[in-house]
């Protein structure tokens, strides 16, 4: 059943602690004295390989320690169902600390898992890890989500938190439809606020690349009306701000998003420029983020406020947090970036996967 160890991922002020399993079970999870469900309407769920459960950040945060249950089902008969005996692992917590906080980013591993696991080990202890879309190669495959579990095992160990941005490619194929059910998600949604010790952060969802009608989509796609939607949401949260980025005791508000839509584009890339340079001015006007974090150009590098990629006036330094390479011997290059938060200061340190 355990093909991973647990990830727990920060969404508003909840952590969904999520498993990949590789069989029908069920599971819940106990902290202190409390036991929180994966159920629907009352019933267990089953019928999926990746498990969910909602507890409350200041409750994990205050009890450092959490315990999985999974239990297989053998027949699961309306009546009088088989089931093996509950399985259990016990996990430390450790939530963000009050002084300085680092994190390591991963974009666009495209289903690589020990190059981007190195690049981050090669940065050093952190506590979170920034998963920014294109984990997978695409969701052609029904166990697409699994690499995203696998770095986060490999990194987490199921005992600091995770914030899970989606990608351009986790749309595409029969299952992208399916993802937000495999990955954290808020009311079934693919973009959110979360908060966490003194940062504050929006994560937000470019969805594709290209224009709805490109042909590579198939007519499969309906991202204008979807970045609309966002538009509602990024002024819903300004309209909640203080109790969002201007709420008591936050020092950092970062902006995730995996497609730099405050850059300037080449050729088809080039899009929704109206929504963007609205999204722009609303975080320059409003939000007034420390930093944006992105992936999905496969260069990682450092856009100063207005350089020449600065399209609309980006409210700050925006961080394009990974690079991939395929070198001349066919091994795979990749780098990710390592982020310090340290009082007014944020530091930004590429790392890669060179020494393995």
């Amino acid at each position: 059943m355990w093909k991973v160890n647990p990830a727990v991922f920060a969404l508003g002020r909840e952590y969904q602690i999520m498993q990949y399993v590789d069989c029908e079970a069920m599971m819940w999870v106990r902290v202190g004295d409390k036991i929180y469900y994966d159920a629907v309407n009352g019933i267990l769920r089953s019928q999926t390989s990746v498990h969910r459960v909602t507890v409350p950040m200041e409750v994990l945060d205050r009890e450092k320690r959490y315990t999985v249950y999974l239990q297989k089902v053998i027949d699961r008969k309306p009546y009088f169902p088989e089931n093996a005996e509950p399985q259990s692992k016990e996990f430390s917590f450790r939530p963000l600390p009050d002084g300085v906080i680092r994190a390591y980013h991963i974009a666009d591993a495209h289903d690589h898992v020990k190059e981007p696991v190195a690049a981050a080990r090669a940065y050093g202890d952190f506590d979170f890890l920034i998963l920014n879309g294109d984990i997978p190669n695409h969701c052609g495959f029904e166990n697409n989500a699994e690499t995203i579990y696998k770095i986060a095992s490999e990194l987490t160990d199921g005992s600091i938190p995770v914030v899970f941005s989606r990608g351009n490619h986790d749309m595409r194929g029969r299952y992208a439809e399916n993802f937000a059910a495999n990955t954290p998600c808020c009311n079934g949604n693919s973009y959110y606020t979360f908060r966490m010790g003194k940062i504050w952060g929006m994560v937000l969802d470019c969805g594709e690349d290209k224009p709805d009608t490109d042909p590579e989509y198939g007519s499969t796609i309906c991202c204008h009306a979807f970045r609309q939607q966002e538009t509602a949401f990024i002024r819903q949260a300004i309209a909640d701000a203080r109790t969002e980025y201007a709420a008591e005791g936050i020092a950092v508000k970062m902006v995730i998003s995996h497609i730099p839509f405050t850059m300037r584009h080449p050729g088809v890339f080039d899009i929704e420029t109206d929504t963007y340079a609205e999204w722009t001015k609303l975080l320059a006007d409003h939000v007034k983020p420390d930093l944006i974090l992105c992936g999905h150009m496969h260069e990682a590098e450092i856009i100063e406020c207005k350089d020449e990629k600065d399209a609309f006036g980006q409210p700050c330094r925006v961080v394009v947090g990974s690079a991939v390479k395929t070198e001349a011997d066919g091994k795979l290059l990749f780098t990710g970036a390592g982020l310090s938060f340290e009082n007014d200061r944020i530091e930004v340190r590429f790392t890669d996967n060179a020494l393995l």
